[in-house]
């Protein structure tokens, strides 16, 4: 059958091909930025190229700085845990193995929590996650590295798998990290620095992306980028970008699993996020779960085996290690609903009302705004 999936536009950039081209730019052989004396990626997370537009009055700054042009696609799962990895290391999922939020440990009935669970001892970042970080490479190399982001994140499971090997310097405020930023670029000749702010995410999860509160956080985000970008010593560049974009799904979209509905017969885990789940199948039942799934939500929601997604290179080159990570099935949403399994005792997640993870352009189009020594034609 045709999956009918959605195409990347021709010559979409890629986000994981970013730290790599920021590496090129330092050392004068990008192909698409302007040589630097150092660079910086700020990454604003959960800021998707379609919520900037939508809002473009609450972000002056940036919509001034952003060509038509200046969009990246990210990865899928369209999440933080994956989008980051993939940012970080300059791989797919498919390599690196981070296969979105919650994911199954292989041989084992345990659902791992991706971003935030590296610390409950069953992943170890120095295995789990099986790419080199780029700025651990640069580092070795010599090359001064630097990340900045809030505190809480400086000795995290998740920093080690990702951003080992750099120097971190905490700060609690977007406008605070955006200065700590443009002095390093400004004090360490051929530096590669990384900004990390989750305020925007948070407040898009809290309020959805269309509230005041989200308009409010891209406001202090703006006008802190502003102030970076003002402060950058000439020859310097800097990138702002995000991981992935969000959708509001009000709580009357929500899709609710139970024991007796049909979808949830035959299935041992349910794992992913609520727009984009993996569903691990009790033994030799992957395809009853399959049909089942693409009867009653093919309507509204790609609905795939795992064969079918690693097939359609939705996960880029699946290493053999990294396939049973990956669902039976895989349910992401194409409509504005998100499932979430009624099963469970906390229901804290189902007040979420940003959402992401699925392959929509909402989701998969974040901004890729140059700035400094990038702004210039290449």
């Amino acid at each position: 059958m045709s999956l009918s999936l959605p195409a990347d536009a021709p010559h979409t950039r890629s986000l994981a091909g970013i730290l790599p081209e920021l590496v090129a730019a330092l050392e004068g052989r990008s192909q698409w930025l302007a040589p630097a004396s150092g660079a910086i990626v700020f990454v604003v997370d959960g800021l998707g190229a379609h919520n900037l537009s939508a809002r473009s009055g609450h972000a002056r700054f940036l919509t001034a700085a952003r060509a038509r042009k200046d969009v990246a696609r990210t990865v899928f799962p369209s999440t933080t845990a994956a989008a980051l990895t993939s940012l970080l290391t300059g791989v797919l999922p498919g390599q690196h193995g981070v296969v979105g939020y919650r994911a199954l440990v292989p041989g084992t009935d345990i659902v791992a929590n991706q971003l935030k669970g590296w610390d409950e001892g069953a992943l170890d970042p120095l295995i789990w996650q099986r790419a080199q970080p780029i700025l651990e490479a640069e580092a070795a190399r010599g090359r001064p590295c630097f990340v900045v982001s809030k505190p809480v994140f400086v000795n995290s499971g998740f920093t080690a798998a990702t951003l080992r090997g750099a120097e971190m310097h905490p700060a609690g405020t977007v406008t605070e990290r955006a200065m700590i930023a443009a002095d390093l670029v400004a004090r360490h000749p051929g530096a590669l620095v990384y900004v990390y702010t989750p305020d925007l995410d948070a407040a898009g999860h809290k309020f959805g992306w269309e509230s005041d509160e989200w308009s409010a956080a891209l406001e202090r985000t703006d006008a802190a980028i502003g102030q970076m970008a003002a402060a950058l010593p000439p020859g310097a560049g800097a990138i702002v970008t995000a991981d992935h974009g969000m959708v509001d799904v009000p709580r009357h979209r929500q899709v609710l699993l139970g024991d007796g509905d049909g979808l949830t017969d035959g299935v041992r885990h349910v794992a992913g996020e609520p727009r984009m789940l993996h569903l691990y199948a009790e033994d030799g039942r992957a395809s009853g779960v399959l049909a089942a799934w693409r009867a009653a939500e093919g309507g509204r929601s790609w609905v795939l085996a795992r064969d079918e997604a690693i097939g359609a290179g939705l996960f880029g080159t699946v290493d053999d290690a990294v396939r049973a990570r990956i669902g039976d099935v895989l349910v992401a949403a194409r409509a504005g609903i998100a499932y979430y399994d009624d099963r469970v005792a906390d229901k804290k997640p189902q007040n979420m009302v940003g959402q992401h993870g699925s392959l929509t352009p909402e989701e998969r189009t974040v901004p890729l705004v140059r700035l400094g020594a990038f702004a210039a034609a290449r």
